[in-house]
């Protein structure tokens, strides 16, 4: 996710340099054909144009709209799993007690079982996030995304899965966990496993069991939710002809603005501003598509991800905070920007 203020404009010319160069390039030939040659059937009218254009604007346009609620529909979710997150662990230092329990239970034991199942939910949340960010069919995998995919490592680098889990809970369980399907899935039901053991031996009562199996299912649910977005794509018939769309309208618009030009009450070199006006007007077609292209999928570890490296950390931090540990980890700083 990118938190400064503005695009560094330096960037956004690097992204789209190939694309405008490309453009120009074609406006080159088709205005060079034109005046040199005399292709006079390289000029189309000008009206035709200017209704695909509007057409492609509002294509566009929904596409996008499409694209950010996806967006933003997944930040959501994550807002949601970091406030449900504080609740388990409140929930969890608040109900874990040995009140209900025939024998006293020592306060050391009372602790560690509070320890393990906060433990628990902070490994759900790493492994959530990385199963969220393996690599689709439709997503970005291009060489640009590759070696993009490979500074975030650098910067935001994480342990392989194996030891990630093991930070958070005991190896046996860790090794177990890693040879099935779903980790996230399994990590809950071992949650749900514990809370009726803790409520036989009368570490919680009934309401408070109902209480804390029902976050359970609340974080069931968020999970979901994010599988669903990641799982499910834009439609592609949406996303892709979008694509075509946009590069035929900029195939078609230097022979519309040749008319344009050629057919003013203008000196005859000013054709050549075919040229210019062509890569702009291509270039902010292009960058309207690209930025739909990339806010449809907010799980695939770029740029405009939701920054769910950073969320994990906070919750991690407030967690431990709430068991009493001050040996904690360091939030997520932003690197040029960006914030995974």
């Amino acid at each position: 996710m990118y938190v400064s203020r503005i695009f560094n404009p330096k960037r956004v010319f690097l992204y789209s340099l190939r694309s405008t160069l490309i453009f120009t390039l074609y406006a080159s030939v088709v205005v060079f054909l034109y005046a040199c040659f005399e292709f006079e059937w390289l000029k189309i009218p000008w009206v035709p144009l200017t209704l695909i254009g509007i057409a492609l604007a509002f294509y566009v346009g929904f596409k996008n709209n499409s694209a950010y609620d996806r967006t933003w529909e997944a930040r959501k979710i994550w807002g949601a799993i970091v406030n449900q997150s504080r609740s388990w662990g409140a929930m969890v230092k608040g109900f874990v007690t040995d009140e209900f329990s025939e024998t006293p239970v020592p306060q050391q034991e009372v602790d560690a079982v509070r320890k393990r199942l906060i433990y628990r939910h902070i490994a759900w949340l790493y492994r959530l996030k990385r199963q969220l960010r393996v690599i689709k069919s439709w997503e970005h995998d291009r060489p640009l995304n590759r070696r993009y995919r490979k500074v975030i490592n650098e910067h935001f680098p994480s342990l392989d899965p194996e030891a990630e889990l093991k930070q958070f809970i005991a190896d046996e369980e860790a090794e177990a966990l890693l040879k099935k399907t779903n980790v996230c899935t399994q990590l809950i039901d071992k949650q749900s496993e514990d809370l009726r053991e803790l409520k036989r031996i009368g570490l919680i009562d009934d309401f408070r069991h109902m209480e804390l199996q029902a976050l359970l299912s609340d974080f069931y649910t968020q999970q979901g939710k994010c599988e669903r977005i990641k799982n499910f794509p834009l439609p592609r018939q949406y996303a892709s002809l979008s694509i075509y769309f946009v590069y035929l309208f900029i195939l078609l618009l230097p022979m519309g603005l040749l008319t344009a030009f050629a057919d003013a009450e203008l000196p005859a070199y000013m054709v050549w501003g075919v040229i210019p006006f062509t890569s702009i007007i291509g270039w902010v077609f292009w960058m309207m598509e690209s930025i739909g292209d990339y806010a449809e999928n907010p799980f695939e570890n770029l740029a405009f991800d939701i920054p769910m490296t950073g969320l994990t950390r906070t919750i991690e931090i407030d967690l431990r905070e709430m068991l009493g540990e001050t040996d904690l980890p360091d939030p997520i700083q932003p690197k040029d920007g960006f914030i995974m």
